[in-house]
């Protein structure tokens, strides 16, 4: 099925063209939510509500940009707002994890699997990890991360560099990562931005 069959399906509720829909982009989607889930089971909820927004969205899809562009927004405002309604955001973090690491923005080597770099990021306290996600994976701009989550635009920025911080820190315990000896550009091996 064509893309244009598949969204002019969707249109009309056929549960054939929803269900190619699933498959398709199920794969991809499902990733983006474990960066933003605890774990395999809330990240399978978030796409699973994400999904049905895009059922139920389908009809303001106006083809402008990517089709995947649109649905991968829509899935990533859904983990938002899951987690500021289970007010996981608003979890505590103890600053002292983030002292002493001095911040290093050029130390992983490119050849860093990302697979290792992801699971060493959902480590991170979820405020951490959110903010992290949206601003060095999904490219929102702090501003723009300030009005998804309620927080203030400073508060994203610290949330951020202390997240860069912490990040840094686990994957040299980890011993994914070296004491770099200097200046590397780390976060751009696993990020867009």
């Amino acid at each position: 099925m064509t893309e244009e069959a598949i969204l002019q399906g969707c249109l009309k509720n056929d549960a054939t063209a929803q269900r190619e829909l699933y498959n398709r982009y199920s794969p991809k989607m499902l990733a983006v939510c474990y960066r933003f889930a605890h774990n395999r089971e809330d990240a399978e909820d978030m796409l699973q509500e994400g999904f049905i927004k895009v059922f139920l969205q389908i009809h303001t899809f106006e083809n402008r940009g990517a089709f995947e562009g649109w649905v991968r927004r829509i899935i990533v405002h859904t983990c938002i707002n899951i987690l500021k309604k289970n007010k996981k955001f608003n979890e505590s973090v103890d600053i002292i994890h983030a002292t002493g690491v001095q911040i290093r923005e050029e130390s992983v080597p490119a050849i860093i699997q990302a697979k290792q770099v992801v699971e060493c990021i959902r480590l991170l306290p979820i405020g951490y990890r959110t903010v992290l996600n949206l601003y060095a994976v999904e490219g929102y701009s702090h501003r723009e991360i300030a009005n998804m989550l309620d927080i203030e635009e400073s508060t994203s920025r610290s949330q951020y560099t202390r997240a860069k911080a912490m990040l840094e820190d686990i994957l040299i315990r980890k011993r994914i990562l070296q004491k770099p000896k200097h200046e590397n550009n780390w976060l751009a091996a696993v990020s867009q931005r």
